[in-house]
C-alpha cells in the first residue's frame, strides 16, 4: 500500500510511533489532571519554556483537590514568568469545578470539559483524544496549520463559517477504529508534525509522512496557508510605576484590578503619565529617583515601563477600583515575601534588581 492509498490518519499514526516525541513528562499518561495542565500551560507557550513550570507545579499541586484548595496568589506566583495569566486563574477555578460539580474526577466529553473555566473546543478534544480515546478533534495554532496544508484548505479562516468548515474536515479525517490506542497517537502525532516539521516558514516537507497526500506541497505554495485575513493590530502603551519603599525595603504593592492587564497579579502603583505619578507621590514626603525605563512585549501591545522609586515612611492609600469603588488590597511587602505573590515577570525581574533604600 503506497503512503497515497493509505488514510491520514493511518499515516499520522504510524509516524508518530516511529518519529513523533515520545518522552515529555505529560506523555504515556491517561491522567487528565495532568494532561490539562500540560493542555493550559502549552496555550501560545514553547515546549521547553514549560518543562520546568510543569514539574513545579506538580512537586505543589500533585493532584486536582491540592490545586482546589490552594490560595489564589500562590498559583499565581507558582505562574509569574509563563505568561497569559488568565490561564492560572481559569486553571485554578476549573480545578474548584471539578470537586464541586465533578467530585474531583474530569468529566469524559468534549461539551463537558469545555463547559470548564480555560477549556476550549481544541483542548477539550485533546484531554478527551489522550485520556479517554474520545474521537474528538483538535486545532490549536500548529494542528491548523499542518491540516489546512494537507487539505488545502483555502478559505479564509478570520470567517466563523470557515473556520467551522474546518473543524469538520478535521472530524472527518480522524481514526474510525482501535481508538483507545490511534486518538492519542493521531493527537500527538499531528502536534509534533506542526512543532517539528510543518513549520510556518520552510516546511521539511520531505521529510513529512504526509508528503504524497498534502494539497499545498503539491501546489507548490505550504506557506500560503493557513488563509487569514483579518491581522490583529500591535498598539503601544507607556506606564509609569511608583516603587513606594520604606526604610527597611518594602515595597507597597497591590493586586490590578480585573479585567486588565495583569488582572489579580501584584505590582507597584500605575499610572499613565509622569504628572499623574508625579501628582500623587506629592502626597507622600520622599524624593523621586528614576530608574531605567524597559519596554515588556505582550501579545498585541507593547508596554513601555518606566519604574519611579520613592523612599516614603507611610503606606500609600489603596486606589479605588474605577467600576466597584471597591479598594484595591494592597501592603508592604519584603524581599523575603515576593516570591510567594503572583507578580509579573517584568516586574518581579525588577524587584530584584532594586537597588537597597538609601
Amino acid at each position: 500500500m503506497s503512503d497515497r492509498d493509505e488514510g491520514v490518519a493511518a499515516q499520522v499514526v504510524r509516524w508518530q510511533a516511529e518519529h513523533g516525541r515520545n518522552h515529555l513528562p505529560w506523555q504515556n499518561t491517561r491522567d487528565p489532571y495532568r494532561v490539562w495542565l500540560s493542555e493550559v500551560m502549552l496555550q501560545q507557550t514553547q515546549v521547553a519554556t514549560v518543562l520546568d513550570y510543569y514539574a513545579r507545579f506538580l512537586a505543589r499541586f500533585p493532584g486536582v483537590q491540592a490545586l482546589a484548595e490552594a490560595p489564589q496568589d500562590e498559583v499565581l506566583a507558582l505562574w509569574s514568568g509563563l505568561g497569559y495569566y488568565s490561564r492560572a486563574r481559569n486553571l485554578h477555578r476549573c480545578a474548584q469545578l471539578v470537586m464541586e460539580r465533578h467530585g474531583g474526577q474530569f468529566p469524559r466529553t468534549v461539551d463537558e470539559l469545555s463547559a470548564l473555566p480555560g477549556i476550549g473546543r481544541s483542548t477539550a478534544g485533546a484531554i478527551a483524544s489522550f485520556c479517554f480515546g474520545v474521537r474528538a478533534p483538535i486545532l490549536d495554532a500548529n494542528v491548523r496549520r499542518v491540516l489546512t496544508r494537507v487539505l488545502g484548505f483555502d478559505a479564509d479562516l478570520a470567517v466563523a463559517k470557515n473556520e467551522r468548515a474546518l473543524w469538520e474536515r478535521a472530524e472527518a479525517l480522524l481514526p474510525d477504529s482501535d481508538l483507545e490506542h490511534a486518538m492519542p497517537r493521531y493527537t500527538q502525532g499531528l502536534m509534533d508534525l506542526g512543532a517539528s516539521i510543518c513549520s510556518p516558514k520552510k516546511p521539511a516537507c520531505i521529510v513529512c509522512p504526509l508528503h504524497a497526500s498534502c494539497i499545498a506541497r503539491r501546489q507548490g505554495n505550504p506557506e500560503a496557508y493557513p488563509v487569514r485575513t483579518r491581522k490583529l493590530s500591535r498598539s503601544a502603551q507607556s506606564w509609569w510605576l511608583l516603587l513606594q519603599q520604606d526604610a527597611d525595603g518594602r515595597l507597597w504593592l497591590q493586586r490590578r484590578p480585573a479585567p486588565g492587564i495583569w488582572a489579580g497579579l501584584y505590582c507597584p502603583q500605575v499610572f499613565e503619565s509622569r504628572e499623574a505619578l508625579e501628582s500623587f507621590a506629592s502626597q507622600h514626603p520622599g524624593r523621586l529617583r528614576d530608574l531605567p525605563g524597559f519596554m515588556h512585549v505582550l501579545t498585541h501591545r507593547d508596554l513601555h515601563l518606566h519604574p519611579v522609586v520613592q523612599g516614603v515612611g507611610q503606606p500609600a492609600l489603596p486606589e479605588a477600583h474605577a467600576v466597584t469603588g471597591d479598594p484595591i488590597p494592597g501592603g508592604w511587602f519584603g524581599p523575603s515575601e515576593w516570591h510567594a505573590l503572583g507578580l509579573p515577570a517584568p516586574v518581579r525581574k525588577l524587584l530584584e534588581e532594586l537597588p537597597p533604600p538609601r
